[in-house]
Parts: structure tokens; C-alpha cells; sequence
């Protein structure tokens, strides 16, 4: 089918959080294999798909997921151990099993195809060690049968149920033979004791011999759960008060079950009791009633009175209300959060954008117009548009972290490939941006990810040669920075060689052999298409092809891209972002009649340009700011290159940064800051220097996002190299 219903998207999501939980689980267990909250994480699952995947009748993947399971099961109950094999195919499993949920979702109603039946049974046979025939995914029917297994907790002589028996007066007149159910409850187990109790009667007068006053205490030796024990006296219920106490063994199974409860939904404790087995529904209805057989007094809670009545030991009923407390907790956070589609948080941020345009033409009007008695109203309006922009970017912000701990996996699997040991850190993960910034640098980050893998970090035996520890380290960190969000990828691996870097381009024909370049120009070079410093290209990187595509899909967010590295030592990429797309907070100024938004982030200060009081340099266009070396750039020749301007009136000097880079820009006019909608340029204009965008005033008027970082970069060349490097900058 090309659409499925609500229920089963629901369902489709759900799988995919699994089945990333579960990812993270066993790529957790790789350094901590005994962590047992990453073996129930997995488990938990498992478990869950299987029971979601029967509700809507996909045997396929109820069968598949039975068998990882049962496996699973073993783990958990410390009959196998977790290694980096089974890790392996735990991962394939995980993996098989998105596939298997693809295939039913969109063809419901077509079998399995054979490749998918066997990728299967390879994967079952490596879970089980058995063969792939003989480890074959079993039918529906098959699982059934098997679904009802023996409990593995047989106790000894030491560890027994203790079933107390009282039975009332008329159970004889009632036909109840108390020997024929003890009889009878020999046929589940051994009858370790039996203690026969009578009331203390007066005289012998006053038996009645249609009376019943035997009571027993029966230590019990038994495989069986406490329902098919219960019943044993079912007929017997209404004339025999009857207890059940669990052995110690079983505690330990309970208190087990009880943690591996799904958390889809709050549960009363008596629920959760008989779901796990440590009570059956007629101990529960029967201390419910008891609770009101005094109408005079309170209720007791349910747990207190299965203590009183020992009908179960208190750390299973401690654990149980523990459970039904953090089930509660997730409950209520998870309520606190809704599904919304993209595309209407994306059109919201749209109109949010129109209306600070709006509002930006209306505070116009109300000062152009002089309406003073519509002033306070304006302000107000201001206010709750910033307050409502703030807070609709806030919507589409998330954590960069979720992003970085998806190539846990990619380091994983590539580095068993490459035959190195690489270890993966994550710092600055909490840092947020814009979710569709997110999406967008998702595929450069694989690709430096991956460069680093091949690239960077040496083998084992190279490592040890060059006196470094024999497992590599990437890491990912993640900062603000003026406004902006920083991504760094760094590996302590062979870094790069520039003398190679420069003899490979200057073979590509990319620049001269006398050409003078700085280390950083040279290694930008990268980027250039078709550059690789690699002998031989294999299926991850190598072929000069993808670098460049890099640097272009950053530029297209209005990122910028850097190399920095130490040949032997690492190397070290660093990415600038804008933390959003939509609307940033600018500061608007004008050169030449021209209006020009800078953002405001990256604004330090704003100075008046003199020339009587300060040393300028109109010739290598640097000037004296507080004894720093300062470059800077006049934006209305920058932009107006032929055409003849006098600079006689007053200038202002806006000094802005980059990173650890800054400059000045000199203008005419300073208009102060300015809420500012981005709007992107056309493909005719999007490769203009100095300018990142536009924006459209309360005027109607379009003024130009300068490109700070470029425009910096531009001040900065024209300065004497001397004094650049003199001066820091």
C-alpha cells in the first residue's frame, strides 16, 4: 500500500525509538559489557516490537524478534555472555528488523520475500551457534506451542512455597474433602511438611463432628507458578481461607519481571502484581473487599495489607511501588510533549516572519505620522512580536547531541572494517541549533567522520611506532560562539602533510610552484575538487571526491569551514553554523544611501571614524584602535566600486568579530538593531561577495545581509603582512 493508516505510523515510530535505543544499548555494552540497564534496555526492545507487532498481526516479525528474545533472555539471566560477536549480530538483528517492519508496513499483505527468510535464519543460526537450516524463524503455530515454557526457578528443600489452609466450619456439611486437595496438590510437586493446627476447645462436649476446625500449613516443593497453585482449591474457595507465600527464589524472579515491565502506561499495584505472577486476581479482589469491611475506618493501602496478611514478602511490593512511581513520572513528562508536523512548524515560522515585517511598518508609521497616543500601544505589540519569534524559533530547536551519537555506529562498524581501534568522544552535545540546520549538516559531518576514520587515524601497529596509545580517539565538540554554533571534528591521528598537499596541487594544475601560501591556505586546499593525498581509493574515501561537496553544503547554510593540523599529531575541522535560518536579531546600518543588515552577535562596538584623534591608514586601510592594529573596510566603495564618494561627512566605525578574527566597517549612518527575517537571494545574486542574504524593511524597502566572515577575510588581505602578523590578526 503507498499510505498507511495513523496506527500503524504510530507504530512505525515507535519501532524506529526502539530500535535506536537499542543501537545505543549494545554500542554502550562494547565498553561496559555487564552494564545490566544496556542488557534490559535491549531486551525491553525486543519485547516490546514483539507484543506491538502481535497486535496488529505481523507474525513475520513477531517469529524474528521471539527468537532474539529468547536469546536476549539468556543474557539477561546471566546464561550467556555478552562479547563483541554476539554484539555484532545483536547490531545486524537490529538492523534486520527495521528492514522486516519496511517490508510489512508497505506490503501487508505479501509474504516474506526469500532473501529477507534467509538474511533470518543466518542471523538466528549466529544467535544460536546452530546451523542456518536448522535454526529456521518457526511458523506462528510453532511459537505458540513453545510460548509456554517451564519456569527455570525450581527451588530445593530450602527455599519452598508456604501454603496456609484454614478452612471454615461447614466445610465438611458443604461436601469438601481437605485430604483430597492435599491429594491433589501432590501431583504438581513434593509435600516437603505439612503442619495440621486445631482450635483449643474447652471440652470435647462442645465438637460438633459436622464441623470442620483442621487447619494446615503446607511447605511446598514446586516448579509451578502461584495461579496454577491457586488453583488446586478453586472449589474450595468460598469454605477455606487460603495464602500463598512465593519461595525467596521467586523474589528474585519477581523483582526481575517487575523492572522489565513496559512503561507505555500507569498500572495499579494490584495489576502489576498479577501481571508478573506474585499475585493471582483472586488474592486481590479478596484484600480488596477486606479493605472496607470496616466502613468506620480508612481504607489501608493495597501494599500494607499484603504485608499484613503475608500474602507477599515487602521488597517485591517496595519494588512494585517504586515501578508504578517512575511509570507515573515518564508518563507525565512524556504528556508534556506533542507530535507536530515539520511543514506546519515550518509555516508558522513563516507567518512569524511576515508579522515582524508587519510590525516593523507599523512602529514606521506610527513614528512617520507622529501618532504619540498610538505609541505606547506599538511598543507593547514590539514586545509580544519578539516575545512570540523567540519562541517560535525555540520550537525548531534541538540538541546537536542527538546528531553526534548516531556515529557511534558509523565509528563502530568502520573502524572493525579498517582493522583500527577508535573510541568516539562527545562533548558539547547539550549545544542547540535549528532543527533543519540539524538536517542539512548531518551528511558533511558523516563525510569528516568517515575522512578522519581512513585518513587520520593510523593502525594499531603504526600507532604503537609513533609512541601513541594503540587506540585512536575522534572527537565531536560542540559550542556557542558569538551568536553562532561551532561543530569541531578532531582525531589525534597522522595529521596532514602540507609539502604533499602542495605538490598535489600544483600537479592538478590548482596553483603555481612559486606560489607563496600560509600553512592554513595551504591546507583549505582540500576543498578543491579532485585533491586527494591518498595512493590508493577504497569504498570510504580516497578519490579527491566529496570535500569540496563539504565545503559547499556548508557555504549553503551560510557556514564556513576550516583545517587546522600538525603533521604526526591530528588534525582538527572546524565548522561555523548560524543557529537558525529564519530570523535573527540585526543591526542596521548605511553606506552610500544603501541600507545593509549586520547580525547583531557579531557586532562588538560601534566608535565614530576620526581621523584627528586616531592613526588611520587609508592606504593599507588599517587604523589605530586603542593601540590594536585594526583592519578595515568602507562598505560604500566596497559595494560602490565606480562610483566617486568623498568621505566628508561623519563616519562611525562598527567593529565586528569572527571567531577570534576582527575588522572594521566603515559607514555613514547607524540605524540600530532591527529585527531581521532572512529572505534568500535568487540564483543570480546568491554568489555575490560580502552579502548572505536579504531582508525586507517595514518600508518595503530590501536591504542586504553583509557576509561578516567574508567581508573580514577581504579587510584582513589588504592589510600589511607585517602588521597582520605583528598585530594578531
Amino acid at each position: 500500500m503507498s499510505d498507511i493508516s495513523p496506527a500503524l505510523e504510530t507504530f512505525s515510530q515507535e519501532v524506529d525509538e526502539l530500535l535506536t535505543a537499542m543501537e545505543d544499548a549494545l554500542l554502550g555494552l562494547e565498553a561496559a559489557p555487564d552494564d545490566a540497564d544496556c542488557i534490559n534496555s535491549i531486551f525491553r526492545a525486543m519485547h516490546t516490537i514483539k507484543g506491538s507487532s502481535g497486535l496488529f498481526g505481523f507474525d513475520d516479525i513477531v517469529s524474528f524478534t521471539h527468537q532474539v528474545e529468547t536469546v536476549l533472555d539468556k543474557v539477561r539471566n546471566g546464561e550467556r555472555s555478552i562479547d563483541s560477536e554476539l554484539i555484532a549480530v545483536l547490531l545486524a538483528c537490529k538492523d534486520h528488523t527495521a528492514q522486516i517492519v519496511q517490508h510489512v508496513l508497505f506490503n501487508e499483505d505479501e509474504p516474506l520475500p526469500e532473501e529477507l527468510q534467509q538474511q533470518s535464519q543466518m542471523l538466528i543460526a549466529g544467535l544460536t551457534g546452530q546451523s542456518a537450516a536448522a535454526a529456521g524463524v518457526p511458523s506462528t503455530q510453532e511459537e505458540k506451542a513453545d510460548h509456554f515454557e517451564v519456569d527455570p526457578n525450581t527451588t530445593d528443600s530450602s527455599d519452598n512455597w508456604v501454603i496456609s489452609l484454614a478452612f471454615k466450619p461447614d466445610a465438611l456439611r458443604n461436601g469438601m474433602d481437605p485430604l483430597s486437595f492435599i491429594r491433589y496438590l501432590q501431583t504438581l510437586g513434593k509435600i516437603v511438611e505439612a503442619i495440621i493446627t486445631m482450635p483449643e476447645l474447652l471440652n470435647f462436649e462442645d465438637v460438633n463432628p459436622q464441623s470442620c476446625y483442621l487447619s494446615f500449613k503446607i511447605i511446598f516443593n514446586s516448579g509451578c507458578d502461584k495461579k496454577t497453585i491457586e488453583d488446586v482449591f478453586e472449589f474450595a474457595e468460598d469454605d477455606c481461607n487460603i495464602h500463598i507465600l512465593p519461595p525467596n527464589s521467586r523474589q528474585e524472579h519477581y523483582l526481575q519481571l517487575l523492572d522489565n515491565l513496559p512503561e507505555d502506561q500507569v498500572k495499579r499495584l494490584g495489576e502489576m502484581l498479577v501481571e508478573i505472577g506474585a499475585l493471582t486476581e483472586k488474592e486481590v479482589m479478596r484484600t480488596l473487599h477486606e479493605q472496607w469491611d470496616d466502613a468506620n475506618d480508612e481504607p489501608k493501602p493495597l501494599g500494607e495489607m499484603l504485608l499484613e496478611k503475608n500474602i507477599l514478602q515487602q521488597p517485591v511490593i517496595e519494588q512494585a511501588l517504586k515501578k508504578q512511581e517512575s511509570v507515573k513520572q515518564k508518563v507525565n513528562k512524556e504528556s508534556n510533549y506533542i507530535r507536530v508536523d515539520a511543514a506546519k512548524l515550518g509555516y508558522l515560522i513563516n507567518l512569524v516572519g511576515e508579522l515582524v515585517i508587519s510590525g516593523a511598518a507599523m512602529r514606521l508609521m506610527v513614528d512617520k505620522h507622529g501618532l504619540s497616543d498610538v505609541d505606547d500601544v506599538a511598543s507593547t505589540m514590539s514586545h509580544l512580536v519578539e516575545d512570540i519569534r523567540d519562541t517560535a524559533l525555540q520550537l525548531r530547536m534541538v540538541q546537536i547531541g542527538e546528531t553526534f551519537t548516531r556515529f557511534q555506529r558509523v565509528v563502530h562498524d568502520v573502524s572493525k572494517e579498517l582493522g583500527k581501534q577508535i573510541q568516539l568522544q562527545i562533548t558539547g552535545g547539550e549545544s542547540e541549533l535549528d532543527k533543519t540546520v540539524v538536517e542539512k549538516i548531518n551528511d558533511p559531518l558523516t563525510h569528516l567522520v568517515r575522512n578522519s576514520l581512513d585518513h587520520g587515524i593510523e593502525t594499531p601497529a603504526e600507532r604503537l611506532r609513533a609512541g601513541k596509545p594503540e587506540k585512536g580517539t575522534i572527537q565531536l565538540n560542540a559550542y556557542h560562539d558569538s551568536g553562532r554554533i561551532v561543530i569541531q571534528i578532531s582525531d589525534d591521528g597522522k595529521g596532514l602533510d602540507p609539502d604533499r598537499i602542495f605538490a598535489k596541487a600544483v600537479a592538478k594544475g590548482l596553483i603555481k610552484p612559486d606560489q607563496m601560501l600560509s600553512k592554513s591556505e595551504i591546507y583549505h586546499l582540500i576543498f578543491e575538487p579532485g585533491l586527494s593525498t591518498k595512493e590508493e581509493a577504497n569504498n570510504l574515501s580516497g578519490r579527491g571526491v566529496g570535500m569540496d561537496v563539504v565545503k559547499r553544503n556548508i557555504e549553503a547554510l551560510r557556514g564556513t569551514v576550516s583545517v587546522d593540523s600538525e603533521l604526526g599529531q591530528g588534525t582538527v575541522v572546524t565548522i561555523h553554523l548560524p543557529l537558525t535560518l529564519a530570523i535573527i536579531d540585526g543591526f542596521m546600518v548605511e553606506a552610500q544611501k544603501e541600507r545593509y543588515i549586520i547580525p547583531l552577535s557579531m557586532v562588538e562596538e560601534c566608535v565614530e571614524m576620526s581621523s584627528e584623534e586616531w592613526q588611520i591608514d587609508d592606504v593599507q586601510h588599517y587604523v589605530n584602535l586603542r593601540g590594536q592594529v585594526l583592519p578595515y573596510l568602507r562598505l560604500g566603495d566596497f559595494f560602490h566600486k565606480n562610483k566617486k564618494h568623498t568621505h566628508t561627512q561623519r563616519e562611525s566605525l562598527v567593529v565586528v568579530r569572527f571567531g577570534e578574527a576582527k575588522a572594521g566597517f566603515v559607514v555613514d549612518e547607524l540605524h540600530g538593531e532591527n529585527q531581521t527575517v532572512i529572505k534568500p537571494l535568487g540564483k543570480l545574486f546568491e554568489n555575490l561577495n560580502g552579502i548572505g542574504g536579504a531582508t525586507v524593511l517595514g518600508s518595503g524597502d530590501v536591504a542586504l545581509i553583509l557576509d561578516v566572515q567574508g567581508l573580514i577575510q577581504y579587510a584582513r588581505k589588504r592589510v600589511n603582512p607585517t602588521l597582520a602578523l605583528s598585530s594578531g590578526i
